[in-house]
């Protein structure tokens, strides 16, 4: 079977070598995309001194050799390059754009891949509803450059070219689960129960975050962005570490993530900027990274510093760009659109 094969050998490889060509059509046309825009396409470094905060990502760590090989310095690799880019908004890159590989430990299915290609861009003096209409033009670019007019994924179709639908996180909760998400967010224990009533897998024992993502993930995602794509916005706050508040009602988030065919395709914010507020969040997300999995990351400090300086108003989002392939080209798991 083909499949048994190595995936260099020319009869695996001629079977995704189609997804490939379109692969290199989409990620040069939203190259020239964003350059046309003006955009700086930037380089960052892949090894860090911090891979990221988030409390529920694993990532590589390595050891960097000193010249004289007597002294060893802790490195990671990056997870996003979030931290880099943002370091750039402060030195006074006003619209950047970055494709690059990116690394995730403890991750692999047929939508994910423990390496894979990201496309993260920022804008000054912009908040996420920006951000939404840039995501629109890339999913439309991305079906041209196919020839496509929908996206597809495990028999489910979107149409990038319809209105999208834009969703806030309580309306999805009450519409798929029946769930007041708004009236239960200090409430573990009635949160709980409401998933379970709504048949989320959860236990006795489940903290909050526990039972939101059951009932996220089995009752919400696989309907969200079939049709037409979909923006769920406003996440409660303490789920969006980088991302500032609402102004208007501080237990929610400026943070949106884009859904087609069920499947999560990028994650954006109105970006917070507050040194002080990001610190704490630091310092809270890394405590709990410690009690659920005993350990956590080093917190880039660097970061911190460029924020004290001064980051300007902007916002920002990751996007994954095989996922992306994988929409135009109809594939159905993420090494049919990988090279090797």
């Amino acid at each position: 079977m083909i499949d048994d094969l190595p995936r260099w050998h020319p009869d695996h490889f001629a079977r995704r070598y189609a997804n490939l060509r379109v692969r290199q059509r989409v990620i040069k046309a939203i190259r020239g995309h964003f350059d046309d825009l003006g955009f700086d396409a930037v380089e960052t470094a892949v090894l860090q001194t911090a891979p990221g905060c988030e409390v529920h990502l694993h990532a590589f760590r390595t050891d960097m050799l000193s010249p004289d090989l007597a002294t060893t310095t802790e490195k990671w690799l990056h997870t996003s390059p979030e931290f880099a880019m943002k370091k750039l908004l402060v030195a006074g890159v006003e619209s950047l754009y970055q494709i690059c590989p990116v690394f995730r430990n403890a991750e692999g299915s047929h939508r994910h891949s423990a390496e894979f290609t990201m496309i993260e861009w920022y804008r000054q003096g912009h908040d996420y509803r920006t951000i939404m209409a840039d995501c629109v033009d890339v999913l439309r670019l991305a079906a041209r450059t196919g020839g496509v007019t929908h996206l597809t994924y495990r028999g489910l179709t979107c149409d990038p070219f319809a209105d999208p639908e834009y969703l806030t996180l309580d309306a999805a909760f009450r519409r798929y689960a029946d769930i007041p998400l708004s009236a239960l967010l200090d409430n573990r224990e009635g949160l709980l129960a409401a998933a379970s009533h709504a048949g989320a897998r959860v236990l006795e024992s489940d903290n909050w975050d526990d039972a939101y993502f059951a009932v996220l993930h089995e009752l919400i995602e696989p309907k969200l962005g079939v049709d037409r794509p979909c923006f769920l916005y406003e996440y409660p706050a303490h789920m969006a570490v980088l991302s500032r508040k609402k102004a208007d009602d501080p237990r929610w988030a400026e943070r949106f993530e884009l859904y087609v065919n069920g499947l999560e395709l990028a994650n954006a914010f109105s970006e917070l900027t507050d040194p002080v507020e990001q610190r704490a969040r630091f310092a809270t997300d890394m405590q709990e990274k410690e009690r659920l999995y005993g350990h956590s990351w080093p917190i880039d400090a660097d970061f911190l510093a460029a924020l004290d300086h001064g980051m300007p108003d902007c916002a920002g989002i990751a996007l994954g760009i095989d996922r992306l392939v994988m929409l135009v080209t109809g594939a159905d798991d993420i090494r049919d659109v990988l090279w090797l």
